[in-house]
């Protein structure tokens, strides 16, 4: 069963959360999909991914590119997986698609937005009456995270 995870943004943007989290699954050896809401916010991340830190180089391209089944990080707008990833991020209120072919699914949520604070409670309901093992976790303070359910 996916392990799902919810992240509560409360500190940091999601500009400033997302590319560490990308990082860290790149580094694990998982390719990542991450789902935006708009296509808007896809080219938005798509342009920030490349400039997030000057000694940083994330590798990604967006779907409407050439070779996305190549990509270590494919933004998109859709519910497909064209790069085999282990570990799909959704954003901005973006509607899952089936998660159980992930090993790990995260949903990042602005905890200053009510629409998407609405919606993360209702995926969490949702996922975990289906039975998969969900997890909550908010920033702090110091923009760690700490387990909260």
């Amino acid at each position: 069963m996916t392990d799902i995870l919810f992240y509560h943004l409360t500190e940091s943007t999601l500009e400033e959360a997302l590319p560490g989290l990308l990082e860290r699954s790149v580094e694990r050896g998982w390719r990542a999909v991450v789902q935006t809401g708009t296509e808007e916010r896809r080219d938005a991340l798509d342009q920030h991914l490349w400039i997030f830190r000057d000694d940083s180089f994330l590798a990604h391209a967006t779907d409407r590119e050439a070779y996305p089944a190549e990509q270590p990080v494919l933004l998109t707008t859709g519910e497909g997986n064209q790069n085999a990833a282990q570990i799909r991020f959704l954003v901005d209120d973006a509607s899952p698609p089936e998660l159980s072919g992930y090993e790990r699914a995260v949903f990042l949520f602005d905890g200053h937005d009510a629409a998407q604070l609405e919606g993360a409670r209702t995926h969490w309901k949702t996922l975990k009456e289906a039975g998969h093992a969900v997890t909550y976790w908010q920033q702090t303070q110091d923009r760690r995270w700490e387990r909260k359910a």
